[in-house]
């Protein structure tokens, strides 16, 4: 018989960016919160210090803050006829394990989506025509505006120490920022970092081709600073070692430098880590979520944790899973395209080309954020009549890092091995630079996630099975979007240009990417097409919130983190100022 603990007024599972977003507003509301987190504790005064940080093979080939798979992970398929296997080893992506989530290994790139992707299927029938987009793609409108979001990307950049250049500030354009932006009411926090020697070349090819080139946002702090909650980001090192890994210098925003901290010195805040949550206790009739059920997996023991408000801020594979184990909604069915949980999962596409410079570079000055960035081909910055797809992506040149087990970048016709290969490796390693096209990734009918009928991970449960593949929209974009990334490359003056490398063929679980995923628990306006209504509350379960990529109708171009926050914000006050008045449904079908 399960264990039960002290009831608590809210409790949040997961205890990365959007679950410490939302612990800390909710206690600063006065209200008690246990946050639950799956894997272990990890701060960065023990778990991120010089010299064992810049570790690569423990954290970038062995993947010691990611999910072991032998506990969970999914299964995968192309189409809903056929057989998904399970995922033995990260590779096309990476689930993270460990306080701080996926926030502690990202990058830092902080993107806000353009303001047409919240209403996008309102934005593109308008501009193009009722049948402009074809009737598998599955793209909905978000339920929120970007001007009613705008104040809360102020707040998540602010929590960050953001380093950047506003392009549009307050409707005036800016030069040196990205002009195609939506307002924006503030300046980032901080200046952007140092340019890079590849991110200068690119600048100047890219504005030499007419393009508008701007240093890419960055939550890898260009100073020393101090956020709202008091706490003190560093200044960032230029280390090379930010994707995978936690930040010695405390540079690299995460929930572990920017929220935790202050959360833990709060008498009304428990955190529980090492805490598998295993199922969500839903009264149907009541129409409630009472609380959770939990294993400590140093014991083994199964503990019940129930509150008043529940907020599911875990990855969108785990939210998607534990309402489709609670029989919280109808799961989606593409063949009748009716349902709604496990609904227009999407993922990210993405292209490039490399290219071999006459110039010297020292690839170990890097961040894990780009350098530079156009979005002349963003979203719907540019015409796409008669092109046959919808939306698009950035380019940027990469630079996170000259890292020697993972970085051996050698021109076309290089052996593999030998000393051939040796000499490449040396000849080249100064002189290599990689651009990339980020896409977005609109939603399909065919491309969602359900419970897998086979596999079980180690408590017992199914696990997540997704079906996905790129679609018709996409390979037409990444091949448009990417073409104009090679087309800067030789703008660059580059010795060699690799042929480019446009997203094509199958989906697979070795041609890695990113670990942008999103959909599941869709957001919207209609409870028959959505899963959580605009202030991401459960339409089936008032005191149910769920948080962070799972609501997204669609994934945009843009990297993901930015809107989460920019959501956790928007909700976490819509819970605050409306919900604790009066306890309810928000929105009303």
């Amino acid at each position: 018989m399960a264990k039960t603990m002290k009831h608590v007024d809210a409790v949040c599972v997961g205890m990365g960016w959007t679950g410490s977003i939302m612990a800390r507003e909710l206690t600063k509301a006065g209200l008690t919160v246990v946050g639950l987190e799956r894997g272990a504790n990890r701060t960065p005064a023990e778990n991120f210090v010089l010299p064992t940080v810049r570790d690569e093979l423990k954290y970038r080939l062995r993947l010691d803050t990611m999910l072991d798979t032998s506990v969970e992970t999914i299964t995968m398929r192309h189409e809903p006829g056929e057989t998904a296997l399970p995922m033995r080893r990260w590779e096309t992506f990476n689930m993270g394990d460990g306080l701080g989530g996926s926030g502690l290994h990202w990058n830092g790139i902080t993107w806000r989506f353009a303001p047409s992707e919240f209403v996008l299927r309102s934005h593109l029938t308008q501009r193009y025509g009722k049948n402009a987009i074809p009737a598998d793609v599955t793209i909905q409108d978000w339920g929120i505006t970007y001007d009613e979001l705008e104040p809360h990307y102020d707040r998540f950049e602010k929590l960050c120490g953001v380093s950047g250049k506003a392009g549009n500030l307050k409707g005036q354009i800016v030069e040196g920022g990205n002009p195609f932006e939506g307002p924006r009411q503030n300046e980032y926090p901080n200046k952007p970092l140092i340019l890079s020697q590849g991110g200068a070349m690119f600048m100047k090819a890219a504005q030499g081709l007419g393009y508008h080139p701007f240093q890419t946002p960055a939550s890898n702090s260009s100073a020393p600073y101090t956020n709202p909650e008091g706490l003190t980001i560093g200044q960032c090192q230029y280390c090379g070692h930010c994707e995978f890994f936690g930040c010695e210098s405390n540079a690299k925003a995460s929930p572990n430098v920017c929220v935790l901290p202050a959360l833990m010195r709060d008498s009304k805040f428990e955190l529980r880590t090492d805490s598998y949550v295993s199922r969500l206790i839903y009264d149907k009739h009541a129409r409630k979520v009472t609380g959770v059920v939990y294993i400590d997996r140093r014991t083994g023991e199964e503990i019940t944790q129930t509150a008043d408000i529940v907020i599911l801020s875990a990855y969108p594979f785990n939210n998607t899973l534990l309402l489709l184990l609670a029989g919280i909604g109808q799961p989606y069915d593409p063949h009748t395209g009716k349902g709604t949980v496990g609904k227009n999962y999407c993922y990210q596409t993405i292209g490039g080309v490399s290219l071999f410079v006459e110039e010297e570079i020292n690839p170990w000055i890097g961040t894990g954020t780009s350098a530079a960035s156009i979005d002349d081909f963003q979203a719907d910055n540019f015409d796409h009549g008669g092109l046959g797809f919808f939306g698009g992506g950035y380019i940027c040149v990469s630079g996170s890092g000259g890292r020697p087990i993972q970085v051996r970048a050698t021109p076309p016709g290089t052996p593999r091995w030998g000393t051939a290969w040796k000499e490449a490796n040396a000849k080249w390693y100064n002189h290599n630079l990689s651009l990339t096209s980020h896409g977005c990734n609109y939603a399909h009918r065919n491309n969602y996630l359900d419970l897998d009928p086979t596999y079980k991970d180690a408590i017992g449960r199914p696990l997540v099975r997704q079906t996905y593949n790129y679609r018709d929209n996409d390979y037409k974009m990444s091949a448009y979007v990417t073409a104009k990334a090679a087309e800067i490359a030789k703008a660059m003056g580059a010795k060699i240009v690799n042929p480019p490398q446009p997203r094509t063929g199958n989906f697979g679980a070795t041609n890695g990417q990113a670990t942008h995923h999103t959909g599941g628990c869709i957001m919207g306006t209609d409870p028959k097409t959505s899963v959580v209504n605009r202030y991401l509350q459960n339409w089936n379960a008032s005191n149910l919130f769920v948080m962070g990529g799972a609501v997204y109708p669609q994934n945009a171009g843009h990297n993901p983190t930015g809107t989460m926050g920019a959501l956790a914000y928007w909700s976490a006050n819509a819970i605050v100022n409306q919900y604790l008045k009066s306890p309810g449904a928000l929105v009303h079908a």
